[in-house]
């Protein structure tokens, strides 16, 4: 199987070159920009993510997702998560239909439980039924997904019986794929429920995640199914060289994980801690030649099929997360290629 490369943004709310912030108007608009240029430099996959914060433009990104593909081509339009916990299963089969219908049939769900709550509170959820919505919901949006008649019954809602959706794909069928962070009843809930696995990796050695991409293949055999793919999200940021990147990105960096930890009541984000990321772990900030060689590492050592790049990290002005953008497909993707294709993968493992 041909590994993909595909690029995943949340739509941080950007400065400008002054370091002021812009709009969030305008911060959407430079998101369809993104993509567009992700399009035309023949990238894969492009994905949007959902939050419902200040630091983020991005709430609704079916409704991005559906401008995207009336201005692209090929790539491929998913989100990044959408967070079905506080969503209604039908409504975003018949979301991503529409999406599917304008692009021609490029597009893609990622259902996960999100990263943040606020949306709990504000869609009135209660986040102490936190599991059940979201191991509900999945159930009754992959029956959806099926394009058949559904019949389901659970408690988060009323039941369905012999129950048409429309519009119907022209394809017959929209990717699902669970977004996962590292819980072994995750991967086998997306096994279960026959959908891709996609694994966020955000911190530490990327190795570690090998048992969960075992485990979904193993959890799919025995369900009779055949084995799909199986992705990796990270982060990072790429420039001429490692040390012009590590500058740029890092008072980004610092300004959303400092705000995350101090909501979280982590301690202080430090740059020894980010510097350490970037050489041990898994952030992938450099230079084309650095950031293709931690990525070949991270797909021989999980055994994935696909790398989705988070390429905005806090607010980064726009030119910088184009010239990202541009980097990582002209030189990055190629060179890992090249990479994959030329080591054997005791030696890429080894790394």
């Amino acid at each position: 199987m041909k590994i993909q490369f595909g690029l995943d943004t949340f739509g941080d709310m950007q400065h400008d070159e002054t370091g002021a912030f812009i709009s969030a108007g305008q911060t959407i608009r430079n998101v369809i920009a993104q993509g567009e240029l992700a399009d035309s430099l023949g990238l894969d996959h492009f994905n949007v993510g959902e939050h419902h914060r200040d630091d983020f433009a991005v709430s609704a990104p079916d409704v991005v997702l559906a401008g995207l593909a009336t201005v692209t081509k090929k790539i491929g339009l998913g989100t990044g998560v959408t967070v079905l916990s506080s969503d209604d299963p039908i409504r975003v089969y018949q979301r991503f239909a529409t999406i599917d219908a304008l692009s021609n049939g490029r597009a893609e769900i990622t259902a996960g439980r999100g990263s943040f709550i606020e949306s709990f509170p504000l869609f009135g959820y209660e986040l102490s039924d936190y599991g059940v919505l979201f191991e509900e919901k999945l159930q009754l949006l992959a029956e959806a997904l099926k394009e058949r008649p559904v019949t389901w019954a659970g408690t988060t809602r009323e039941p369905l019986s012999n129950q048409e959706i429309y519009p119907k794909t022209e394809r017959g069928s929209i990717p699902l794929r669970v977004g996962v962070g590292g819980t072994p009843e995750s991967v086998v809930r997306a096994a279960r429920v026959g959908a891709h696995l996609a694994l966020a990796i955000i911190g530490g050695d990327p190795a570690r995640f090998k048992p969960f991409a075992d485990l979904y293949t193993r959890a799919m055999a025995e369900l009779g199914k055949e084995k799909l793919t199986i992705s990796i999200h990270s982060p990072g940021h790429i420039s001429d060289t490692d040390e012009s990147a590590i500058e740029e990105q890092w008072p980004h960096y610092y300004s959303m994980f400092g705000r995350i930890g101090r909501e979280r009541g982590w301690g202080p984000t430090t740059k020894e801690h980010y510097l350490n990321e970037i050489r041990h772990g898994s952030l992938y900030v450099g230079s084309p030649e650095t950031v293709a060689q931690k990525i070949a590492y991270a797909i021989d050592s999980v055994g994935a099929d696909r790398f989705d790049f988070k390429y905005a990290n806090g607010p980064m002005p726009q030119a910088k997360l184009m010239k990202s953008i541009e980097l990582y497909a002209t030189k990055v993707v190629p060179r890992v290629r090249e990479i994959l294709a030329e080591r054997p993968a005791s030696v890429l493992a080894s790394k």
